[in-house]
């Protein structure tokens, strides 16, 4: 949560934390993430069907003893936990990519002023992700 403040936020050690996720995001930095939110999303699943499977048998008619009833709050409290986690993650991904995006786009659109105040018309090409380059 402290990590999504200081994003939206321009505070001094915005810029410092946007370089550190940089320097996380090269290399093997992806893999080893999307590898570790795949393996916390399969154990969430995991955790929710034992939810499910402690709740089918209140269904049935049998009340639950004081250990399912333990089980279930357990159970219920660490897929919250899990859940949370994961969305906080993916808000701090999207919130590093959209800042790096609005950064690009801000210098490419003081260069198309700059341009522009000195009457040169320009020439745009495009690169591998679409992006216009001058």
């Amino acid at each position: 949560m402290f990590v999504i403040l200081l994003l939206l936020f321009r505070t001094p050690l915005r810029k410092p934390l946007l370089l550190l996720m940089d320097r996380a995001k090269r290399g093997r930095g992806p893999v080893v993430a999307s590898t570790a939110g795949g393996t916390l999303f399969v154990i969430l699943v995991s955790i929710l069907c034992s939810i499910i499977n402690t709740q089918k048998r209140s269904t049935d008619g049998i009340p639950l003893n004081p250990t399912d009833e333990l089980m279930l709050a357990y159970h219920l409290l660490e897929a919250s936990l899990l859940g949370v986690s994961l969305f906080l993650g993916l808000m701090i991904d999207r919130l590093h990519y959209y800042i790096k995006e609005l950064r690009l786009l801000r210098k490419h659109v003081e260069a198309v002023k700059k341009c522009r105040g000195r009457g040169r018309a320009l020439i745009f090409k495009t690169n591998a992700r679409n992006r216009a380059v001058i």
